[in-house]
């Protein structure tokens, strides 16, 4: 069978909002069960999703709404349908793409409106998602999301990232948006995305810490190696959120080799308004490797290095860490005998391009090596899709793979049956059912 591809249209940028809009545009059966997933997390009590049809008198999709639960901060969108600006926007233009575009350095007192901001550190948004009831995937995905941005905001600002003060996105209706986000790329693991160029906008923004360029500057720490395009429309183009989100991801920035094939194709409207068009992010869903026989061609970043003065539970840590990082496709180790005749570990970390340097200075982060050594190699891959189906009640994850003579084989997530309550004897019925399922 194909695999399926998605492939981002930035027409007037990326927003939080805009992104989960498209997303759940394209695939009305994830929006139906958005609502549910969230009130099982409990982040309905604090903020209630919706997505609206929208028309901006040329085109017709799709915008998210976050609404205030009964503990929730307050609104992003008052009764009438129209956004408070004065709640929500961090520049003195009021055309701004949604709530999710303030972040630390974007927040300024609003006065008369007399609306109480909320500031949190990332240390204590990180500990908001731990404790949620989240699926794992969409839990990593969104502390993936926000620690992207605290670790930019934090080389901005020169203040340790756990520390980190988020204003608006620190409130819960920026949480929702990125939760949102999470639990789509989630729901939507083993798909492969791509992005058209990134506008770049233009102008400045005025902040709390002065007037500042566009892309403001943890914005472009997140977009570094990412492909832009200047156009004819000023203004932030893509917000800190959007850009993390992107940065995650890690998508390729040309187009997918050999054939496709459209299956469906989703709009999300962002709130600024561009004279002669329209603001949106268009996500097209396509279906890769339409020649069953084919073997596919790409291009990953092999990360190197060796450790010798690691112990190996900490070195263990840090593998974790690097392999849960966004774009990141495997990490191995073997030992090795290094200089001096000392017993070492080799560690290879195979990643999408987009994300090489994050993933760089995440090995320079967590290990005790003075130096990664970095190449491009081309990699042959089959077809392979991530089917979910459902077994006494537990969902459970089957990759499967088309072989060179057109046979699948199929492997249940290792990770969604070690979260059962079943012992080995159950747990391997569960599996051979559910492979059973997923081949029929």
């Amino acid at each position: 069978m194909p695999v399926m591809h998605i492939h981002l249209d930035p027409v007037g940028g990326v927003a939080g909002d805009m992104f989960a809009a498209a997303l759940l545009d394209a695939f009305p059966a994830l929006a139906a069960e958005l609502p549910a997933a969230l009130a099982r997390a409990g982040i309905d009590r604090y903020a209630r999703v919706e997505l609206r049809a929208h028309h901006d008198q040329t085109l017709t999709g799709s915008r998210l709404v976050v609404i205030p639960g009964p503990e929730g901060e307050g609104a992003s969108e008052p009764a009438d349908g129209h956004h408070r600006h004065a709640h929500h926007h961090h520049h003195h233009d009021h055309d701004h793409h949604h709530h999710d575009d303030a972040h630390d350095h974007h927040h300024h007192d609003h006065g008369a409106d007399g609306h109480h901001h909320h500031h949190r550190t990332w240390r204590e948004v990180r500990a908001i998602l731990e404790a949620a009831d989240l699926p794992l995937g969409c839990r990593s995905r969104a502390i993936d999301i926000f620690r992207l941005l605290a670790e930019a905001e934090g080389r901005v600002h020169g203040v340790d990232p756990a520390e980190v003060a988020f204003h608006e996105v620190g409130a819960w209706d920026s949480i929702a948006d990125v939760v949102c986000a999470a639990w789509i790329a989630d729901r939507l693991d083993g798909a492969t995305w791509s992005s058209g160029p990134l506008p770049m906008g233009s102008g400045h923004v005025h902040t709390a810490h002065g007037r500042l360029p566009v892309p403001a500057p943890a914005t472009a720490l997140l977009m570094e190696g990412m492909t832009l395009v200047r156009d004819d429309h000023p203004g932030e183009r893509v917000t800190p959120t959007g850009a993390a989100i992107i940065r995650h991801l890690a998508p390729r920035f040309e187009p997918a080799a050999g054939p496709m094939r459209l299956r469906a194709s989703g709009i999300g409207f962002g709130t600024k308004v561009f004279p002669g068009m329209s603001n949106i992010l268009r996500a097209l869903v396509l279906e890769t490797g339409a020649d069953a026989d084919a073997i596919a061609t790409d291009t990953v970043s092999r990360l190197a290095f060796e450790v010798d003065d690691q112990t190996g539970e900490d070195l263990a840590l840090a593998l974790d860490r690097i392999r849960t990082t966004a774009g990141c496709l495997d990490v191995s180790q073997w030992p090795v005998t290094g200089k001096k005749g000392r017993i070492a570990v080799h560690v290879q970390v195979l990643a999408a391009p987009a994300a090489e340097d994050a993933l760089v200075r995440r090995c320079l982060a967590e290990t005790t090596t003075l130096g990664v050594r970095v190449e491009r190699v081309a990699r042959r891959v089959l077809a392979r899709e991530e089917p979910t189906v459902s077994v006494d009640g537990a969902s459970l994850r089957v990759k499967r793979a088309r072989r060179p003579d057109g046979q699948w084989t199929s492997k249940v997530a290792i990770d969604d049956l070690g979260r059962l309550d079943a012992d080995h004897a159950a747990r391997q019925r569960m599996r051979r059912r559910a492979e059973d399922e997923a081949a029929s």
